[in-house]
């Protein structure tokens, strides 16, 4: 890893216009260029539509594209130009008509989509398997890129401490994190900050402002996590860019921030494995929340 700017266009949506919202994410890209050159810009989860688009997977199907497409064409048109990394989440299509991914592409100064991942963990009224429309995800990729290893999560993936364990096992120095996130700021601010801990790793956690389709309203408070839990930036609620430099060198050397105490261990290293057997198989929290959503079947699978 390399030193680079990174940074995080807070920015609300226009429901369901994805026209309005590639070109606003457009100028937001030549924005934050203007404003703080950031080698690689971030957008919350799901800003072509907003998170809650109160649409049918066929509906939705209707006016997202397949990645790469004609969405993610024109940011790597504008990330090409401007010669920075671009973080795009957005909804999209599956190979058969209603079939919807929760997705975020990585595309590179060159225009180039280095890869795409695809929301693993969908929140329950999301998760098509619990009668929403987001097909879950397999896969968590690290991706090699010339400012370093970058894994990517998406909102509710951020609740789960394996999946970012995963990407940093596979060597992820910066971990991303779109979201719209409607639970608290605590829960909002400690996940990133443990995430980033657990891994000694950069959290980057951009969460979405304004409201969606549904109406529901989103917090902001994007921040951006070192490897020792430390915030080196954070939003407001209100539209804005969020940006800090990353170190590759001394993330770790010392316990806390602003302290000369050397860290002398490491949570990677550290783990121990035999432990770990019984955690990965099927469980539920030995409390009951207020409703449990049936898991189903669903043809689109």
């Amino acid at each position: 890893m390399k030193s680079f700017i990174v940074a995080g266009a807070q920015i609300s949506v226009k429901p369901n216009d994805v026209e309005y919202n590639v070109k606003k994410s457009i100028k937001w890209m030549e924005k934050a260029v203007k404003d703080c050159k950031p080698d690689l810009l971030v957008f919350p989860e799901t800003i072509t539509t907003g998170f809650s688009t109160n649409l049918s997977p066929e509906e939705l199907y209707d006016i997202v594209d397949t990645i790469p497409g004609k969405i993610t064409d024109r940011i790597a048109e504008v990330a090409k130009r401007l010669k920075i990394y671009v973080v795009f989440p957005t909804y999209e299509r599956g190979e058969k008509g209603g079939e919807i991914y929760n997705s975020a592409s990585l595309i590179d100064s060159n225009g180039k989509i280095v890869g795409v991942y695809r929301k693993t963990h969908p929140f329950s009224l999301e998760n098509v398997h619990r009668g929403g429309w987001v097909i879950p995800g397999t896969k968590a990729p690290v991706f090699e890129t010339e400012l370093g290893k970058i894994g990517i999560i998406i909102c509710y993936d951020g609740d789960f401490p394996e999946l970012s364990r995963a990407l940093a096992v596979q060597g992820a120095e910066v971990i991303i994190r779109p979201a719209a996130l409607l639970r608290s700021f605590d829960i909002w601010s400690l996940t990133n900050r443990a995430r980033a801990y657990d891994n000694h790793v950069y959290v980057v956690g951009i969460n979405a402002v304004g409201s969606d389709a549904a109406g529901n309203y989103y917090m902001g408070n994007s921040m951006i996590v070192t490897p020792i839990a430390n915030k080196i930036a954070q939003g407001t609620g209100a539209e804005e860019i969020i940006y800090a430099e990353l170190d590759p060198v001394s993330p770790l050397k010392y316990i806390t921030f602003g302290s000369n105490s050397p860290q002398i261990f490491d949570h990677l290293e550290d783990r121990n494995l035999e432990a770990y057997k019984e955690a990965m198989k099927p469980a539920k929290s030995a409390f009951e929340p207020f409703k449990r959503i049936p898991f189903i079947e669903n043809d689109n699978t």
